[in-house]
């Protein structure tokens, strides 16, 4: 695909998007998210209904165009554009090359906020890293150990899908590093990291909670499944 197809890709996305835009939906939108973005006003379903011929197997870029076309719509203001960038990417993650891990970090610092981070960390990130677990540790440590509350939570979250595969001592020694956190999205990530993998190993998250000092929101978010 030419740079001249990628800008006409986004340009028919965005011209989809404008003829199926609700003010209304935009202002509520807008106001849930903190006035932080600007929105069509496409609510999900419609959104998935409207892209789904572009997301069909057939119609996937290759993934160096699919990286370009993602980038481009993380520049733009509406939030829309950034959630079909995630189905996008999330139909190419498994092509991804080792090194494409600065792409997702790219994606989880830029335009941050609850609803790209949790989805990139749970689908993107943790996809990549299990293809490629030797990153884990280098870039998972790195992210705890930053600023960025974003790659603190991406660290927390990535394995949310693991299920019985999940590195617990990780699990365990990332809640611990930062249960000292004032983040309200860092706590509630820690409760929510631990709640998922009580679903298959109850006892070692109820071990866990009552031997560590964690932050009431994290400890109710934890149990919530095995009170």
């Amino acid at each position: 695909m030419s740079e001249m197809n990628v800008q006409k890709y986004i340009s028919d996305l965005q011209t989809l998007f404008r003829a199926n835009a609700d003010p209304e939906n935009a202002f509520n939108m807008k106001k849930y998210m903190k006035d932080n973005y600007e929105f069509y006003g496409i609510k999900t379903p419609e959104r998935n209904e409207l892209t789904k011929d572009l997301l069909r197997k057939e119609n996937i870029p290759g993934v160096e165009d699919a990286k370009s076309i993602i980038i481009k719509l993380w520049k733009l203001p509406e939030r829309e554009l950034q959630y079909f960038a995630m189905r996008l990417a999330e139909k190419v993650v498994k092509k991804f090359d080792a090194p494409s891990i600065e792409f997702l970090e790219y994606l989880v610092v830029n335009k941050s906020w609850w609803d790209t981070v949790d989805f990139i960390a749970a689908n993107l990130v943790g996809m990549h890293f299990k293809r490629f677990p030797h990153l884990i540790e280098p870039n998972t440590v790195r992210w705890i150990n930053s600023n960025n509350m974003w790659l603190q939570r991406s660290a927390l979250l990535f394995q949310l899908k693991y299920k019985k595969e999940t590195n617990t001592e990780l699990l365990f020694d990332y809640c611990t590093r930062l249960s000292k956190s004032n983040e309200f999205f860092i706590r509630k990530g820690i409760g929510w990291a631990l709640r998922e993998y009580s679903k298959y190993d109850p006892p070692s998250v109820r071990k866990f909670v009552k031997n560590t000092e964690l932050s009431g929101l994290s400890n109710s978010e934890a149990l919530r499944l095995i009170s």
